[in-house]
């Protein structure tokens, strides 16, 4: 009879011992799923995105019902080694400079750009002949000449009693008969550029629009530039420039010098530089 209560008592200090331990099973847990998550947290931190990107479009392929060929990863065993030698990374070509040339001429030919140039200096003869001659049956061989310069084709118009008024930049209305005439010429001309120049003598101008020379002669440059514009010549051929009286032809000293000397240069810029010096 003691015998069996002192069973009994030893069992029911061993189920209290028992109990008494089991919170380490519950630690050992935590501490388990603990390190789960910090392995998981450290491969999400390391992950590559190339393989991440591939799982991605996998997945995408997979949920949209296509479907998805094993690729060469999985048909490998698994004892294949698939790392192989990256190619060597060929050599990259200097940046070549682009050169714009004259689309007329042929690049590798000898005297490519001398027949370029020719061709340009035939144009401007022919296009210098077409606006004297207009000049002449209207009678203005004093208000508008032409030159062939290095530069390229000039036309110079005298500004009295032709383009404007003394001191004013308002185009008068007998000019508009002569750069309507300009206009059509020089709208067939599609390839040079045109800058217009104004010109002034060397006498002060000061008025509250004008308070010097730069501000009337790019003022009546620009008017200049408005009206061939509105007449269909493309605004981006076209530049304007004041050059107030830094350019004479003859002496201010003289009313005639002075009068010579107030103008507009409208300029054909060439492309090709001229043959002869």
């Amino acid at each position: 009879m003691a015998a069996h209560r002192s069973g009994r008592r030893r069992s029911h200090h061993e189920e209290e011992h028992e109990d008494g331990e089991r919170w380490l099973l519950t630690y050992a847990d935590m501490i388990t799923l603990l390190m789960v998550l910090f392995m998981v947290l450290f491969a999400i931190s390391s992950v590559n995105t190339a393989k991440l990107d591939a799982l991605s479009k996998s997945l995408s392929e997979a949920i949209s019902g296509k479907i998805v060929t094993g690729g060469p990863s999985i048909q490998q065993t698994g004892g294949a080694d698939s790392t192989k030698p990256a190619p060597p990374t060929a050599a990259i070509p200097p940046i070549q400079p682009v050169v714009e040339t004259d689309p007329s001429s042929k690049s590798g030919q000898p005297g490519g750009a001398a027949a370029s140039a020719q061709r340009e200096e035939e144009n401007f003869r022919k296009l210098k002949e077409e606006i004297d001659a207009y000049a002449a049956s209207h009678g203005l061989e004093k208000s508008m000449q032409t030159r062939i310069a290095r530069r390229g084709l000039v036309i110079r118009l005298l500004t009295d009693n032709v383009l404007f008024a003394s001191g004013q930049a308002q185009l008068q209305p007998a000019s508009r008969g002569l750069l309507s005439a300009l206009a059509r010429l020089l709208v067939t001309e599609v390839r040079h550029p045109i800058v217009v120049e104004g010109h002034t003598d060397s006498r002060a101008v000061n008025t509250s629009q004008f308070p010097t020379n730069w501000e009337l002669s790019t003022t009546r440059a620009t008017q200049v530039v408005r009206f061939f514009i509105r007449h269909h010549i493309a605004g981006r051929r076209l530049q304007a420039a004041g050059v107030a009286a830094q350019r004479p032809l003859s002496s201010n000293a003289s009313e005639s010098g002075r009068s010579r000397n107030r103008r507009v240069e409208i300029v054909l810029a060439r492309l090709n530089n001229p043959s002869n010096p």
